[in-house]
């Protein structure tokens, strides 16, 4: 497996979930120091402020109109996590020992999804658990349905092997990473080789280096080599919303470079980030997206969220059926 993701990984000793720490600057618990020092953090080192179009001098103004001395620290906590909201990144957080802050990403959009529904009306209740994979066969035999709702980092080649194995003689899968938040980001290529027969660019990546908003290092390719076990070349339906996130997003950036792979559902959550860390002079802890994430032509932008190829949305007035899965059955059949 070749890419720079990996790279930056070892580099930070994080996945796409975790973090680790910048050394603090002193100690204090004074409220403007303590916003000033986490405003200055960001802008040095986050990533996206030119894609989302983000006036990071403006949000200071804003907040820091908002702290006073002796104010308490949940009133404290309170205007700093709203300001780091305004990097709409869930991959952004204020952590102390009350309260974590967080954006949301999933809320911007309806909920897609409904396991209760799928159990009820397409799998039955006697489908396969391989490890983080739940499966059975749908549309009378005819596709074989695998929902992963996590990246655990503890899927193996024999799982992948033999759900490939029982769906050999299906027209096509369909992969439900709706509300899948991420995980080990490890993970995203052991998906993507499993859909590919010769090493791959799936993506590019370049991570902050310098104080200005655009200063990054040399983009860099992301290249997945094809998984050793079975690998499947027939129609893959990937079902994602608002709640993809993360390393979902990941999965579903690469699979753009798939050509029989195709994306129904809604737009994902992005977090296209890896986020790193730090310690605010009263001890509470921050973090956020210190890299990028570009598409194969290049662009960052696809951190707002990956599109999908075939657009559907649920209809909660009909609890028979899964708009999501009818429109990816569609696909394939």
């Amino acid at each position: 497996m070749k890419n720079v993701l990996v790279g930056i990984v070892i580099v930070l000793g994080l996945t796409a979930c975790e973090k680790i720490f910048f050394e603090p600057e002193g100690q204090s618990v004074n409220p403007q120091e303590n916003l000033d020092y986490l405003w200055q953090q960001c802008d040095e080192k986050y990533s996206y402020f030119d894609v989302k179009g983000i006036d990071w001098n403006q949000v200071k103004m804003k907040y820091s109109a908002r702290v006073y001395e002796g104010m308490s620290d949940d009133s404290l906590f309170n205007v700093m996590g709203a300001m780091l909201t305004e990097l709409k990144d869930d991959h952004t957080n204020l952590i102390s020992n009350f309260n974590v802050s967080r954006f949301g990403v999933k809320y911007q959009g309806q909920d897609n999804f409904d396991w209760r529904l799928i159990e009820d009306h397409y799998l039955n209740q006697e489908y396969y658990s391989s490890g983080p994979f739940l499966h059975n066969f749908i549309a009378g035999g005819e596709v074989g349905y695998i929902r992963f709702p996590a990246f655990t980092g503890s899927m193996t080649n024999e799982q992948w092997d033999f759900m490939f194995q029982r769906y050999s003689n299906t027209k096509g899968l369909i992969l439900d990473m709706r509300e899948n938040g991420g995980g080990a980001v490890s993970d995203v290529f052991k998906v993507l080789s499993r859909f590919i027969v010769e090493p791959t660019t799936v993506y590019y990546s370049r991570i902050k280096t310098g104080k200005g908003h655009n200063d990054f290092s040399e983009i860099e390719p992301a290249i997945v080599d094809p998984a050793k076990g079975y690998v499947w070349l027939r129609k893959v339906m990937i079902l994602v919303d608002r709640g993809t996130y993360s390393a979902g997003s990941f999965t579903a950036l690469g699979s753009k470079a798939l050509d029989h792979v195709l994306l129904v559902g809604d737009t994902t959550g992005g977090g296209l980030g890896l986020p790193n860390g730090g310690q605010l002079p009263n001890g509470w802890t921050y973090r956020f997206s210190i890299t990028q994430t570009l598409s194969l032509d290049k662009n960052p932008e696809f951190e707002m969220g990956v599109p999908p190829d075939v657009h559907a949305l649920m209809d909660w007035n009909d609890l028979t059926k899964d708009e999501v899965i009818e429109a990816a059955l569609q696909e394939i059949l």
